[in-house]
């Protein structure tokens, strides 16, 4: 499919309910509304197609954006790449999910995950926590800096509080996802979680709420999932 072909259908399947839907969690104004089971209908046709995901990440439309991480392939992403993915991110859809999910893929996921949570950008930094949460859920352990991501497990509880708001959202994320998927950490992520308590969220007058991690954490042990890794990050 060409990008005009995508476009169209894109155009075809947005529905006005769906963009006021997603205006209430933060998106733009340049989306046609394109319900993510939509998205998949056409990335079955699609598969991978790398030239053509970067082209429609380039339009800046929502759906476009989302339906490119879908169909990148996130080995073929360079740095630079994935640099203007995440400065480009219209908003936290695109920069907690689509551009996380591609860059834990990519060979750059670590590298820049850890350069991006200092960011005062707040949609680089969250994009950066979440890039984390990806990672630990797909790498084996012997593939993950275990040290470094307790030391990380350490910062959240000392500064989850003053992190802007999304950030603080997707460090509770990094909590949850490194109890999870991490059995040497689960101990220190519940303790973790236990310590941070509630995290305060605007999640913009949605019904969406922030889960606590200790009780998230618990909830994936009880049904006897603790370390067991995803085959992808993208989904």
């Amino acid at each position: 499919m060409t990008l005009e072909d995508v476009i169209k259908e894109l155009k075809e399947m947005g529905s006005e309910s769906t963009v006021r839907i997603l205006k209430k969690h933060g998106a733009p104004d340049n989306m046609y509304g394109v319900k993510v089971a939509d998205l998949k209908k056409i990335q079955k046709k699609v598969k991978k197609d790398h030239d053509l995901a970067l082209q429609l990440y380039d339009t800046g439309n929502s759906d476009a954006m989302y339906l490119a991480g879908l169909i990148a392939e996130p080995g073929k992403m360079n740095k630079t790449q994935l640099q203007k993915w995440v400065k480009s991110a219209s908003w936290y859809m695109i920069s907690e999910y689509t551009v996380a999910w591609v860059t834990a893929e990519s060979n750059y996921g670590w590298d820049l995950a850890l350069k991006w949570i200092d960011s005062k950008n707040e949609r680089i930094a969250s994009s950066g926590w979440a890039t984390l949460s990806s990672l630990v859920s797909i790498k084996s352990d012997d593939e993950l800096d275990i040290d470094s991501l307790k030391e990380l497990l350490n910062r959240v509880q000392t500064s989850i509080n003053d992190a802007p708001n999304r950030v603080r959202y997707t460090m509770n994320g990094f909590v949850i996802s490194v109890g999870s998927y991490i059995k040497s950490l689960t101990n220190a992520a519940l303790a973790a979680g236990e310590k941070i308590g509630k995290v305060s969220v605007d999640m913009g007058g949605t019904a969406c709420k922030v889960p606590l991690a200790f009780e998230y954490i618990d909830k994936v042990k009880a049904k006897g999932y603790i370390g067991k890794k995803r085959k992808t990050a993208v989904c």
